[in-house]
C-alpha cells in the first residue's frame, strides 16, 4: 500500500513537473556575437518548435528585420518589424548580437534601451525575442514594443498603441492606430489624430471608471480581453485550443483589429473576430482621407474628391485630396477669383458641426455660405444650415441621409490682376481658344471649299496622331523603357543642348517621337560598384514611383560604361531659378503652394511608395517646375549609385552642403530625418526667397537659419520678408522650418505631419531654437 501511494505521488509529481514545463515557452540561446545574414546563411534564428523566426526578410529593392509565422514561401506573415519607417537594408548588412544589445550594421535597431550588458538572447515559442542580461533575467523584449501585431501571452499596456501597416508589402506606418488609453477605453483612431472620441470609429467603451488602469490581454485560447484591478471584461469568447494552432491579433491595413488562427497542420489561417464588425468599409473613419468622401454600395469603398480638390496622388486615391493654394476666401485676391457652389446629395460627415443657422431654406443656406468668406462649405439638412470650414473629413454617401452639401468651388483667373506663375499656363490656354474660335469662323465664311481642306486635314492629322499615341504609349505603359545608347544619342542631336550639369552627371535637352515630346537626358558619371550592379534594379524602382510632385523617370539605358537616364522635360527650370536669380520675388501664395508642393513629394518618397526613399540631395535646384508651374522633385533614389569623389566637401556624404542635417558629420545613422532637416533649410529659403548664406549680407543674417531663429526669438518676423504676406501664415512656415531644422533626428517632424502643419490641418507648436548652423 505503502509503495503504491508512493507511486502515485511520484506520477502526481512527474506529471506537475511536465504541466510546467508545457507552460513554459521553450527557448534556445544565441551567443554574444551571433550573426545573421540577408542572403547567406544564417539568414534567421528560429523558435525551438520551429513556428517563430527572427531574421532578415525581403522588402522591396532591400531587406527588413523582423519576426515572422515560419508556414510556407507563399504565405508569410510578419508580426514585428524592427524600426520600420527607416530604410532598407542592402544584401551586405549584418544583424549581430553584441554586449550592447541587437545592432545592425553597427547600430541598435530599437529605442529601447537597456539597463544592463546583454549576455544572450533566445527567439521564444511565444514569438517574443528576448535579450537576457548576465543573470538570464530579461532585460529587452519584442513584445514591449509591438508594431502592428500582438500574440497569445502578449499584452498591450496602458498608453501604448499598434499602427497598421501601409499595405501587404509595406510594413511601415500605415493609416490608423489602436490605442490602450490612460483612460480603461481601447479605441481605434486614424493615423494624424489626438485621442479625441469625435475621430474614434470603434471603442471597447469601458472608461467610465478611469482609476481601472486596464490593460489588454491576450489568452494562449485566443481570448481577447481587459484587465484592471478587480475589473475583467470579455472582448472575444475563447476558442479552440490545439497544439498545431496559433493565434495573433492584428491592426489590418483596412483599418480593423482582427483575431487570426494560424494552423501550422493545415497551413490555414482564418479570421475568428474583427472590430468594428460592419461590412461597410466607409464607416471606418480615415478610409478616405481630407476632403474626399468615400463611397460603397455594398462593395470595395472608392475615395472621390470634392469639387474643386484633386488627388495628392492619383494612385493612392484614399490619401485624400487637395486644392491648388492654400488659405481661405478671405485672404484671397478677389481680383483674380471667381466663385461658386457646387452641390453634392446624401452625404454624411461626422464631423464637428458649426452652430446651425437660422436660415431654413436651401438656396438661402447657399448664398449665404457663397457670400461669407470664412465659409468653405455648407451643409442644409432638417430645415437647417450650417457653415463649415475645410478640411472636411470622413464623408460618406448613405442613400438615406437628406443632406445636402454645398461646396464653395474658387477659381484663381489671371485676368484683371497681377499673374503668378500658376496662371500663366491659363493665358496661353485661353489665347490657344481665341484663335481656334478665329480659324473655324473663318472656315465657316470660305464655304464649302474650305470645310473639305479642312476635313483633309483632319484625316491627315487623325493619322499621325495615332501613330504619336501608339509610341508615346507605348513608353509610358512599360516605363521606365531601356533606351540604346544610339537611341539617345539622336535624339539629343549627338548631345547638342546642354541644360544643366549636377552632381549626378550633366542634363541634354532631347526630344522623342519625331520631336514632339521633349525629354531631358542625364549622363551618370562615375559611379560606385554596388552602383553598377544594381542599376537596373534601382531604374525600376524609381520608375515605378508615380505623384504628381515627382519629376517622372521614363526610361533608362544601361550599356557598358553608358548610364543614362531619360526624364519627362520641365520647361520652366528650377526653383534656384524663381527664388534666387529673378528680380521680381514670387508671390506669397506661390510661395506656400510650392512649399506644399515639395512636402507632398517627400513624404511619398518616405511613407507612401512600394520601396521607402531617401533622397540624401533636397535642395531647390533639384525641385523642377512643370508647364502648369507644378513643383516636383528630381534626382531621388539616385544617391547610392555616386562614388565620394562626386559627393560635395565631406568623403562619403550625399548631399550638398548648407542642406546637410547634423548627423551627416557626425557618422550617425542616416534616415528620413534628413530629409526632413534639407526640406527645413528648402522651406526657409522659399519663405525668404534667399540663399541659406549670404556672405554680402549682414553678420547676424549671413547664415539663413541662424537669422530666422533669432528673428523669431525676437518677434522680428516682418525682417524676412519685403513684400506683403499672411503674417499668421509666415509664422506657421517659420515654426514649421524651425522644427524641421533640430540638430537632434528624434526632434524633427515626419513628413505626414509637415504637410499636415502646412496645411493649417494641426497647430504648431512653439519650437526649441536650433543650434546654430556649421
Amino acid at each position: 500500500m505503502a509503495s503504491a501511494t508512493s507511486y502515485l505521488l511520484f506520477l502526481s509529481i512527474f506529471s506537475s513537473v511536465l504541466a510546467l514545463e508545457a507552460a513554459q515557452p521553450r527557448q534556445s540561446n544565441i551567443n554574444l556575437e551571433s550573426s545573421l545574414h540577408p542572403s547567406t546563411n544564417p539568414t534567421s534564428w528560429l523558435s525551438p518548435n520551429g513556428r517563430f523566426a527572427i531574421g532578415f526578410y525581403p522588402e522591396g529593392s532591400g531587406y527588413f528585420v523582423g519576426i515572422w509565422f515560419v508556414t510556407s514561401d507563399e504565405n508569410t506573415t510578419i508580426i514585428w518589424t524592427a524600426e520600420r519607417d527607416g530604410p532598407p537594408v542592402s544584401k551586405d548588412a549584418v544583424l549581430k548580437l553584441t554586449s550592447g544589445g541587437l545592432e545592425l550594421e553597427g547600430r541598435s535597431i530599437s529605442q529601447f534601451s537597456m539597463d544592463s550588458y546583454a549576455s544572450s538572447a533566445s527567439m521564444l515559442d511565444s514569438g517574443n525575442f528576448v535579450i537576457y542580461g548576465s543573470n538570464l533575467e530579461i532585460i529587452w523584449q519584442t513584445f514591449d514594443i509591438p508594431t502592428d501585431t500582438i500574440v497569445a501571452g502578449q499584452m498591450l499596456p496602458p498608453r501604448s498603441e499598434l499602427i497598421s501597416s501601409i499595405s501587404e508589402t509595406n510594413h511601415s506606418s500605415g493609416k490608423f492606430r489602436l490605442e490602450m488609453q490612460h483612460d480603461a477605453n481601447l479605441v481605434l483612431y486614424p493615423m494624424g489624430t489626438l485621442d479625441d472620441p469625435e475621430d474614434a470609429y470603434w471603442s471597447t467603451n469601458t472608461g467610465e471608471n478611469p482609476n481601472l488602469n486596464l490593460s489588454l490581454h491576450f489568452s494562449n485560447d485566443g481570448r481577447l480581453y481587459l484587465l484592471g484591478h478587480n475589473f475583467t471584461r470579455n472582448i472575444t469568447t475563447a476558442y479552440q485550443s490545439k497544439p498545431t494552432l496559433v493565434y495573433r491579433a492584428t491592426l489590418d491595413i483596412d483599418g480593423r483589429f482582427k483575431l487570426y488562427s494560424h494552423d501550422f497542420k493545415s497551413n490555414a489561417t482564418e479570421v475568428l473576430a474583427e472590430f468594428p464588425d460592419s461590412a461597410d468599409q466607409c464607416k471606418v473613419k480615415g478610409t478616405c482621407g481630407s476632403n474626399s468622401y468615400c463611397s460603397s454600395a455594398a462593395g470595395p469603398a472608392v475615395c472621390s474628391c470634392l469639387p474643386g480638390f484633386y488627388f495628392l496622388d492619383a494612385n493612392r486615391t484614399s490619401n485624400g485630396c487637395t486644392r491648388n493654394f492654400t488659405g481661405d476666401g478671405c485672404s484671397l485676391n478677389y481680383d483674380r477669383v471667381m466663385q461658386n457652389m457646387s452641390t453634392l446629395e446624401n452625404l454624411v460627415w461626422v464631423i464637428r458641426y458649426g452652430a446651425p443657422d437660422s436660415i431654413t431654406n436651401k438656396e438661402d443656406c447657399k448664398k449665404k455660405c457663397l457670400e461669407e468668406c470664412k465659409c468653405d462649405a455648407a451643409l442644409f439638412n432638417n430645415n437647417t444650415c450650417s457653415m463649415l470650414k475645410f478640411p472636411l473629413e470622413y464623408g460618406y454617401e448613405d442613400e438615406n441621409d437628406a443632406t445636402t452639401t454645398f461646396i464653395k468651388v474658387v477659381t484663381i483667373s489671371p485676368e484683371g490682376g497681377r499673374q503668378s506663375p500658376a496662371a500663366v499656363p491659363i493665358t496661353a490656354m485661353k489665347k490657344k481658344f481665341r484663335t481656334k474660335i478665329w480659324i473655324v469662323s473663318l472656315a465657316i465664311i470660305a464655304g464649302l471649299s474650305c470645310t473639305v481642306d479642312v476635313f483633309a486635314l483632319f484625316i491627315y492629322r487623325s493619322h499621325r496622331m495615332l501613330g504619336r499615341n501608339r509610341e508615346l504609349g507605348l513608353v509610358d505603359e512599360i516605363a521606365p523603357r531601356c533606351f540604346s545608347y544610339h537611341e539617345l544619342r539622336e535624339a539629343t542631336d549627338d548631345f547638342k543642348e546642354q541644360l544643366g550639369k549636377g552632381a549626378f552627371g550633366t542634363v541634354f535637352k532631347g526630344s522623342l517621337s519625331n520631336g514632339e515630346r521633349a525629354i531631358a537626358v542625364k549622363r551618370l558619371e562615375r559611379m560606385v560598384d554596388e552602383g553598377e550592379r544594381e542599376f537596373q534594379t534601382e531604374m525600376r524602382t524609381i520608375g515605378r514611383t508615380h505623384h504628381k510632385n515627382l519629376v517622372r523617370l521614363l526610361g533608362f539605358c544601361d550599356e557598358g560604361p553608358n548610364k543614362l537616364l531619360v526624364y519627362e522635360c520641365m520647361s520652366n527650370g528650377s526653383l534656384a531659378d524663381l527664388i534666387f536669380k529673378t528680380k521680381r520675388r514670387l508671390y506669397w501664395d506661390d510661395r506656400v503652394r510650392i512649399a506644399l508642393d515639395v512636402a507632398r513629394g517627400i513624404l511619398y518618397l518616405h511613407e507612401e511608395c512600394d520601396t521607402r526613399i531617401i533622397h540624401c540631395d533636397i535642395k531647390p535646384q533639384n525641385i523642377l517646375m512643370d508647364d502648369n508651374w507644378t513643383a516636383k522633385l528630381s534626382d531621388f533614389g539616385l544617391a547610392k549609385l555616386l562614388t565620394p569623389s562626386q559627393t560635395r566637401t565631406f568623403t562619403c556624404i550625399r548631399g550638398t552642403r548648407g542642406y546637410l542635417a547634423p548627423e551627416w558629420h557626425k557618422n550617425a545613422p542616416i534616415t528620413v530625418k534628413a530629409d526632413v532637416y534639407s526640406f527645413g533649410i528648402v522651406l526657409l529659403e522659399i519663405v525668404c526667397c534667399r540663399k541659406n548664406m549670404e556672405l554680402e549680407a549682414e553678420v547676424d543674417a549671413i547664415v539663413l537659419l541662424d537669422w530666422v531663429s533669432q528673428c523669431f526669438a525676437s518677434g522680428e518676423l516682418e525682417k524676412l520678408i519685403s513684400d506683403e504676406v499672411d503674417m499668421t501664415e509666415l509664422d506657421r512656415l517659420v515654426k514649421v522650418g524651425l522644427w524641421c531644422t533640430q540638430s537632434e533626428p528624434a526632434l524633427r517632424p515626419a513628413m505626414k505631419n509637415v504637410v499636415m502643419m502646412l496645411e493649417g490641418n494641426i497647430e504648431v507648436s512653439l519650437p526649441p531654437r536650433p543650434d546654430s548652423s556649421s
